[in-house]
């Protein structure tokens, strides 16, 4: 049998048995996650180790395989948008918000201003939380647990708006083809105001526990170093890649839902290691901070919310109930009875850890003929064994949080 077909635990076996230390001790093996805490999600690293160095590595993924691309071939368009929630789950709002882009470029249509600068504003929000997230985990992963709960307050003020929006907190649905399904409230505008008088100070404050502390420079410097040419090579994009010097951004590079009309930074790192991955985070939130008060300073008056796109958006609830024609297009909208283009597209934005994309190929029918979703996660997860050879074992576990893997992004 080749020795690339014999299962993890065998392959290792006969490294271990050609590789002894020089007093003759075997090297051992280490399972890393599928159930720890510090693996962030539901997957293993089966590591070779010599004492407390890692000598070789071998990534499994599949413990949540949801089957979800095979699932939306099934689904009509408007019933595939819970899918995307489950992906990456620390930013819901930027996968509906890419899902519903992809649709309206299938579908030709223009979406108003107010309900571009409002997208914007929810999926800076979003990017904010999954940074907050990443980096306070981060802090605790090298042992300060204070950071991670004083920010986290903030994560649950931004849910608050997110329920105000849309009635949901963690896995949104929110929006619509064309915009969204309804009117942001005052009590949003109220939310969202607050969230940006407040957050600020406590956001500089978890920048001075930690940018500048020695020990966890000590942890976080030259650690999980990887070049610009490597990271480019393995696919790499968002927050990690410009750790690495490479000012890639979907935003600028293709912008969508007017990001254009926004004057923001694009944060770069130089050395790709886990300290410039941290840094570039906490920049990119104050990115997202000036972004989101541009869009309110610029929001177009008026209700204007949704494009008047009858055959795709969902009609008002009352109406459905009262009106025969909400009723039939409401019918045909969730049957999946609207034809679509026969088509093949690709949309992509910027996810909170990446280049997001939807790769939608159509044949005129209620579903989806195929649909490949882009998960960063899964494309940067690759480069992980890589990034720890030679490294400590706990300086693994800070490299895997810097990277900010979410499991339901390996697994669709």
């Amino acid at each position: 049998m080749s020795e690339l077909l014999l299962p993890p635990e065998h392959r290792y076996a006969k490294i271990i048995k050609e590789r002894l230390n020089e007093d003759g001790s075997e090297l051992s093996i280490l399972n890393l996650g599928p159930t720890h805490p510090a693996t962030h999600g539901i997957f293993q690293n089966i590591l070779l180790m010599d004492g407390e160095r890692i000598l070789d590595a071998e990534p499994t993924i599949g413990y949540i395989h949801r089957a979800f691309e095979k699932i939306a071939e099934n689904r009509p368009f408007y019933q595939i948008t819970p899918l995307t929630d489950r992906m990456n789950y620390c930013s819901s709002p930027i996968n509906n918000m890419a899902w519903w882009m992809t649709l309206e470029k299938l579908l030709d249509i223009e979406v108003p201003k107010r309900a571009q600068y409002l997208r914007v504003i929810v999926m800076e929000l979003a990017r904010i939380t999954d940074h907050i997230i990443c980096n306070s985990i981060l802090g605790v992963d090298t042992g300060a647990y204070t950071g991670f709960l004083y920010v986290f307050q903030f994560r649950e003020k931004i849910y608050e708006i997110y329920e105000e929006i849309c009635g949901a907190r963690l896995t949104t649905n929110m929006g619509r083809i064309g915009g969204f399904e309804r009117d942001w409230s005052p009590k949003a505008f109220e939310l969202l105001n607050t969230f940006l008088e407040e957050f600020p100070a406590c956001w500089k404050e978890f920048e001075n526990l930690f940018e500048r502390n020695r020990i966890f420079i000590d942890r976080t410097v030259n650690v999980g170093a990887i070049t610009a040419e490597s990271a480019m090579a393995y696919g790499f994009t968002g927050p990690n890649l410009r750790a690495a010097g490479v000012d890639y951004d979907v935003r600028v590079a293709e912008p969508y839902s007017s990001y254009e009309d926004f004057e923001f930074i694009v944060p770069v790192g130089k050395s790709g290691d886990t300290y410039d991955r941290f840094c570039v985070r906490n920049a990119e939130v104050w990115e997202s901070l000036s972004i989101i008060r541009q869009a309110l300073a610029k929001m177009p008056e008026g209700n204007v919310y949704h494009a008047e796109v009858p055959d795709y958006y969902l009609p008002p609830k009352e109406d459905v109930y009262n009106n025969m024609e909400s009723l039939i297009y409401h019918f045909k909208i969730v049957m999946g009875e609207v034809p679509v283009p026969v088509a093949e597209i690709y949309h992509a934005v910027e996810g909170g850890n990446g280049e997001l994309g939807f790769y939608l190929i159509t044949d005129g029918s209620r579903t989806p003929y195929r649909l490949h979703f882009r998960r960063p996660c899964f494309i940067y997860y690759q480069a992980y064994p890589e990034m720890i050879k030679g490294a400590l074992l706990s300086d693994a576990i800070v490299i895997l949080s810097s990277l900010n893997v979410i499991a339901g992004e390996l697994d669709a």
